[in-house]
């Protein structure tokens, strides 16, 4: 079973899935940062590919792949990094990235390379619905991986029941029309879309994220949905030189 299809039928609340941009600080951090933070107990880490157009990300991530970039960061390198990385940590581990860098890379490759180092599943928010259906679903869960995709305030209820038809894993709540990283309290018209979204009886469970930053933040959004991404908030502690777990122990108390 799918580390990920494990994690929802063994928790049913507060889940928390950190973001993390591969390569940053450091070009090895990555690995020790999932380490750091599976143990402190995030429960999925999403490691962000670093891409010079990164069409969802705010400054905040932007920077941290632009700096992981200038770090000689690769998606060869990224895999050899990840290759001993079940030794570390049992958490489910998902990629998140752009659909070029997939394809640039070999869909067959990307996919055999990304099994091969455990990974759970897959984020691509630029991918279209229908290409993913007609091009790529068979060849992606061929090698037992999940993929992601996105709803925002905006997604009409076809699509959203679409997208819940296709993905397998959960639904990437976006909190917010816009890029990720903005900062203020949730509102009520977003309390009201998560409403909605939660009155809709989805087969996949929802995690919600995009603004996202604070232990307050996270708990209200863990009474809409069974967990929350916290991204930006995440890069900021580590521009800030804090230890990861640090910053876990304060999402959680």
């Amino acid at each position: 079973m799918n580390r990920l299809d494990q994690l929802f039928a063994q928790k049913q609340e507060s889940i928390l899935n950190i973001f993390c941009t591969a390569g940053f600080p450091g070009l090895n951090s990555t690995v020790p940062i999932i380490k750091e933070l599976t143990e402190a107990g995030a429960d999925i880490i999403e490691i962000g590919m670093p891409y010079s157009d990164p069409l969802a990300d705010g400054e905040t991530i932007q920077q941290s792949s632009a700096k992981a970039l200038q770090n000689g960061l690769t998606l060869p390198i990224l895999f050899e990094q990840l290759k001993n990385v079940r030794q570390e940590t049992d958490a489910p581990l998902l990629l998140m990235g752009y659909l070029n860098q997939v394809i640039q890379f070999g869909i067959h490759n990307f996919c055999q390379q990304a099994q091969a180092c455990g990974i759970d599943g897959l984020i691509l928010p630029d991918m279209p619905l229908k290409v993913f259906e007609e091009e790529y679903q068979e060849v992606i869960e061929s090698y037992g991986l999940h993929c992601i995709f996105l709803v925002t305030p905006r997604t009409p209820e076809n699509r959203i029941r679409y997208i819940d038809e296709l993905s397998k894993g959960f639904i990437y709540v976006v909190a917010d029309s816009s890029i990720t990283g903005k900062s203020g309290e949730i509102s009520t018209a977003q309390i009201d879309y998560f409403q909605r979204l939660q009155a809709m009886d989805l087969r996949n469970p929802l995690l919600i994220g995009f603004g996202i930053s604070t232990k307050e933040q996270f708990d209200t959004a863990c009474q809409y949905a069974r967990g929350a991404i916290i991204g930006s908030a995440f890069i900021r502690h580590l521009n800030a030189n804090k230890a990861p777990a640090s910053f876990v122990k304060e999402i959680l108390g």
